[in-house]
């Protein structure tokens, strides 16, 4: 793999990370309803990729369920917990997606785990625990736990993606399209009105949204999976590890993150396990289901 591919994958991590950042400022000082812009964001990626919804794919709902999963079900509960998380504790405990996506193959599709896997398992919920605890008391608060929940249900999600026969992007439109149907009126008729947030800094938000879903969710995904294509996974995908390091790096910058040697010390335990899953063959877990990206 060259220069120019790892360049791509430093800016594809860096469009994750500062999408993290981009998304507590929208739900938290912007005041966003995180329902409302979990479904904004997937409204402006079906329109982008309309052309994609054609022809219907095999198994619809399936398609719409599992796209719901590892989109905008994962989405609204990582919006939800960004209200009081901050985005560098958001990234730590966004880590145990990876474990948590083999301990659901292992249940629901029969993946045999060896002692490695076993203990990078380990070593990523050791991790997670160690940077959200204080001396002798769990710091988790509920926007965390809402972390853990969106990292849960896109685990869940990511299990089946390799059980349906449509390519990346054409998942992504749909997936986009349940997001809607979902997510707007559940915001309807649980959230606030969002339309003060809009008209108190529309450019703001419109900014926001336009990041997460063009930049993001269509430049930063199509060109992690362009690069799948073009090279052994087995380059690329650790590369995803970058991601939090620089999530965590961009919210003590830009959000002023309280970022303390327990979280350092446990995001780099955690970072060690998820290392081993990515690195340990899977036969029925696609090694990309695997990365802690939010894209």
């Amino acid at each position: 793999m060259g220069t120019g591919s790892i360049a791509l994958m430093v800016l594809v991590n860096l469009a994750w990370a500062l999408n993290t950042v981009v998304s507590k400022l929208a739900v938290g000082p912007l005041g966003a309803p995180p329902l409302f812009y979990a479904g904004a964001r997937g409204w402006i990626v079906a329109v982008v990729l309309l052309p994609l919804l054609r022809p219907l794919p095999q198994r619809l709902g399936a398609v719409l369920l599992t796209g719901l999963a590892i989109s905008g079900g994962s989405f609204a509960l990582l919006y939800m917990g960004l209200i009081t998380a901050t985005p560098s504790a958001a990234s730590i405990v966004a880590l145990s997606g990876a474990p948590l996506t083999v301990l659901f193959a292992i249940l629901l599709l029969g993946e045999r785990v060896g002692w490695r896997r076993s203990l990078g398992i380990g070593l990523t919920f050791g991790g997670v625990v160690l940077a959200m605890t204080g001396p002798g008391r769990l710091e988790m608060d509920e926007g965390l736990w809402l972390v853990f929940a969106s990292a849960l249900v896109g685990a869940l999600g990511s299990v089946f993606v390799k059980r349906l026969e449509v390519d990346s992007f054409r998942l992504q439109a749909w997936a986009s399209v349940a997001s809607v149907a979902v997510l707007m009126p559940l915001s309807l008729a649980a959230e606030p009105n969002p339309l003060p947030a809009v008209t108190a800094a529309p450019r703001a938000l419109a900014g926001c949204l336009l990041f997460a879903a063009v930049v993001v969710s269509i430049g930063a995904h199509g060109t992690y999976y362009r690069l799948l294509q073009r090279h052994d996974a087995n380059a690329i995908v650790p590369l995803t590890l970058l991601n939090p390091l620089f999530t965590v790096a961009l919210g003590a910058w830009l959000t002023d993150d309280p970022v303390g040697p327990r979280l350092l010390a446990g995001g780099a335990v955690a970072l060690a396990g998820v290392a081993i899953i990515l690195l340990r063959p899977s036969g029925t877990i696609p090694k990309p289901a695997l990365t802690t990206s939010k894209d």
